[in-house]
């Protein structure tokens, strides 16, 4: 029977979702009766899933909400409002806004790391969940060397106060175009998709609500001692899971996502893309877009 999505391109909508204490816009794609959650990272906003949008909203309702701190959507002001259960909480409080009982959950860099937190939390609410580039905690705890400390080295710059936002911010924002085009493949970022990113960080407070993500959680994320490297059974996923990762990622290297599978105690999937890098979403949009619609429709 032929695809009777398989010719149109849903379009973008907008809107905004009160949840819990903050108010979160989003974008969202297709009609599906199946909801799949795109959380962004850092720096970025909605925009960095416009490539997932169109391609996965011919077969699902899709959502991609600017995380608290971010763009349009509300930016508490004190760093423990940025703690992981509280981004838990947003995703399972979007889910509700949207009249679901699950959603697949989707998470690229912080919004991986979140993604992984919502399936071990509350597993009832994910049918399916999908990682690009971040593994899980347990497994960067137990695959931490001091390479990957050098290569982590802003996480430990924006402890600092005030210093990091204004870094970020000088120049109008010239070092995030000039830092995007450095670690990617040429042509990922246009001067377009550039400017929306940069506005984004414009909105106020949303240069220091996305580092304050580094503030709250940075211990929690690094804690374990290094003696204790044990992926233990609580901290386990038991939802199907894709991991994709780009191997030329400049901040997250190879050797720190080995193992990822350990971490799961169900049908487990794995796509390497060699040439690829950190914001590959962006940079492979046909080869995440197949891989995830493989995943999510299989």
């Amino acid at each position: 029977m032929a695809d009777e999505h398989a010719g149109t391109e849903p379009e973008i909508r907008h809107g905004y979702a009160q949840v819990g204490d903050v108010r979160l816009h989003y974008a969202e794609a297709g009609e599906g009766e199946r909801l799949v959650v795109l959380l962004h990272g850092f720096p970025e906003c909605w925009y960095s899933w416009r490539h997932q949008l169109k391609a996965l909203g011919r077969r699902f309702r899709v959502v991609a909400p600017d995380m608290r701190g971010y763009n349009l959507s509300d930016k508490p002001a004190r760093v423990e409002e940025y703690r992981m259960q509280r981004l838990v909480d947003d995703v399972t409080g979007l889910i509700r806004h949207f009249g679901a009982r699950e959603a697949a959950v989707v998470g690229h860099d912080w919004g991986g790391a979140v993604a992984w937190a919502v399936a071990q939390y509350y597993p009832d609410y994910v049918w399916k969940l999908a990682s690009l580039q971040t593994p899980p905690p347990a497994v960067w705890r137990k695959n931490l060397t001091v390479k990957q400390l050098l290569r982590s080295w802003y996480m430990f710059f924006f402890q600092l106060p005030t210093l990091p936002e204004w870094w970020m911010s000088r120049d109008n924002f010239a070092g995030l175009g000039k830092m995007l085009r450095a670690t990617s493949r040429p042509g990922t970022f246009s001067d377009e998709d550039i400017e929306v990113l940069k506005s984004a960080l414009r909105e106020p407070g949303a240069v220091t609500g996305g580092i304050n993500y580094y503030r709250a959680n940075l211990r929690a994320f690094l804690g374990r001692s290094f003696k204790d490297r044990e992926i233990r059974p609580r901290e386990r996923v038991r939802v199907p899971t894709l991991f994709v990762y780009g191997e030329r990622d400049f901040a997250i290297l190879p050797e720190t996502v080995a193992g990822t599978v350990d971490y799961v105690d169900a049908p487990y999937t794995e796509v390497r893309l060699g040439r690829m890098g950190h914001w590959v979403q962006q940079e492979a949009p046909a080869e995440v877009n197949a891989a995830l619609l493989r995943f999510l429709e299989d």
